[in-house]
């Protein structure tokens, strides 16, 4: 069916600009999520990059609000036309959404922490889990950009892993010996890498899942 929609859509110039938009959403919460781990990682310093992560995130959120205005739009002038393509857009636009979000509050973390992180403490705790979150982004574009339903498939490994990972951390980090001020933090960046995790696989499963049962691929999985 997804794939059917994908051949649709590609066809009419007001759902194929609105996909353009959506992979642009995409893509600019990809770059912020580099940047921002790159600062907390390595302490990186990229000029203006508090700046540019707030332009950006408000840039998505501005592309949701018009998709979603044009979606609206769209199904008033032509209430019978294109509507499972529209209600699909709908739901996946706002994990978009999320995504930049969460990569602004990772950026949030960054100004509370009282020093830099120690890379072998951070290793200890979240051992490349930021490396699978952007093997994700991709397989995520690829899975629904190009209506991979392999790709697709791929993602819900991924969340298994990175979920309860993403759990032990805070657990651990609860029973630690961190300072008050690394043990918030690391729990904060647990729950915003699940958070980013959980939409970027929302998305991906949209291109296999039916449309009512979209944000539930957890349970989906589990029933499997």
């Amino acid at each position: 069916m997804f794939k059917n929609l994908l051949s649709f859509w590609k066809g009419k110039d007001f759902l194929a600009q609105v996909f353009e938009e959506f992979k642009s959403m995409l893509d600019d919460s990809e770059l912020m999520f580099r940047a921002v781990c790159s600062r907390l990682l390595e302490n990186a310093e990229q000029a203006d990059l508090k700046k540019k992560i707030y332009e950006t995130d408000h840039k998505i959120n501005l592309l949701q609000k018009d998709i979603r205005a044009r979606i609206v739009e769209h199904l008033s002038l032509q209430p019978t036309v294109d509507v499972t393509a529209c209600l699909l857009l709908m739901s996946v636009v706002k994990d978009a959404e999320r995504l930049g979000d969460y990569a602004k509050n990772l950026y949030q973390v960054t100004e509370l922490l009282e020093k830099p992180v120690d890379q072998a403490v951070f290793t200890e705790y979240f051992d490349g889990i930021h490396t699978d979150i952007l093997t994700l982004f991709q397989q995520t574009k690829d899975a629904f950009i190009g209506a991979d339903e392999s790709k697709a498939k791929l993602a819900w490994g991924f969340e298994k892993g990175i979920a309860k990972e993403c759990d032990r951390i805070v657990e651990r980090v609860a029973g630690s010996n961190l300072t008050v001020n690394e043990a918030v933090c690391f729990a904060l960046v647990a729950r915003h890498f699940k958070r980013i995790m959980a939409h970027l696989v929302n998305i991906a499963t949209s291109v296999i899942l039916p449309l009512s049962e979209l944000d539930y691929f957890d349970e989906r999985k589990a029933n499997a």
